[in-house]
């Protein structure tokens, strides 16, 4: 597997990577609480940490829905939240030109699920020579990636990191393939696992995304145990009263022991061949 680096923190097969934070951006203030918390539990845990938040939601189910702070406003907070905690930051992004002007602060881009086949995003975020995280669209296959990561290495990157989150299943409801992440993996790059966009049920609240968190802790055991690199999970420190995606975030409070959960069950799989039964 290919090992990439994102900032300060590399994403290999020693532990798994955890890339967390807000859905959305709400307030710099609620930004730094989330992100200071994360940094203090990841650090206890040995977890390598990378802090995601967005600056705008482009494709929220109401054009009433809350967007985000924007691009200019946003980008400063990161860079606020970056520079003073010392972790490598992510954002999605959702026209070529915002790949440039992202990458002068964040140390890597994402390209949101709906808009990974979209060839100008893809190779504007190539050319910045960051690192590039790419959701699976709810509608392709897992072979279908390989046209993504040709579209990435032919414009000269190969820090490419490929995210699984699910499959439209109709009727609001996603359904996460795990072979999916075993059929990416023989891309040669890490495959990160998004637990908290696969439990939602997109429209499911008829004008904003329903969701059920309960399941996240389930999914992302299965994904580490049938070899998922990296994980991607949605922290909030109030789901239920946040502006995106509450339904599916993980509480802030709850993290840290599901995360020992988690752990337990990495290393449980990356062990067994040094493990001596006795039957």
């Amino acid at each position: 597997m290919k090992t990439i680096k994102v900032g300060n923190v590399t994403v290999d097969n020693s532990i798994f990577t955890l890339i967390a934070g807000p859905c959305v951006i709400e307030s710099e203030e609620q930004l730094m609480k989330v992100a200071s918390k994360m940094k203090d539990i990841t650090t206890r845990l040995g977890i390598p940490f990378i802090f995601k938040s967005s600056f705008d939601k482009a494709n929220r189910t109401s054009i009433s829905s809350y967007r985000g702070p924007g691009l200019e406003e946003g980008l400063r907070i990161l860079k606020n939240v970056k520079d003073k905690l010392g972790v490598p930051v992510v954002t999605d992004i959702h026209e070529p030109y915002q790949a440039k002007l992202a990458a002068e602060v964040v140390d890597m881009l994402q390209i949101p699920a709906f808009l990974c086949r979209q060839t100008d995003l893809l190779v504007a975020a190539a050319e910045t020579g960051l690192p590039v995280n790419v959701k699976k669209a709810q509608f392709l296959s897992a072979k279908d990636m390989r046209n993504v990561i040709t579209k990435l290495e032919e414009s000269g990157n190969d820090k490419i990191l490929l995210c699984e989150r699910g499959n439209s299943f109709g009727y609001n409801n996603l359904v996460v393939d795990m072979t999916n992440i075993i059929e990416m993996k023989k891309f040669g790059y890490p495959v990160v696992f998004d637990a908290t966009h696969s439990v939602q049920k997109p429209g499911g609240n008829l004008t904003s995304t329903g969701g059920n968190r309960e399941y996240v802790e389930y999914l992302a055991k299965a994904a580490l145990a049938v070899g998922g690199d990296s994980l991607f999970m949605e922290v909030h420190e109030d789901p239920d009263n946040a502006k995106s995606d509450g339904p599916n975030m993980v509480r802030l409070d709850e993290i840290e022991l599901m995360l020992k959960k988690l752990i337990q069950v990495y290393k449980a799989v990356h062990d067994v061949e040094t493990i001596s039964y006795s039957f």
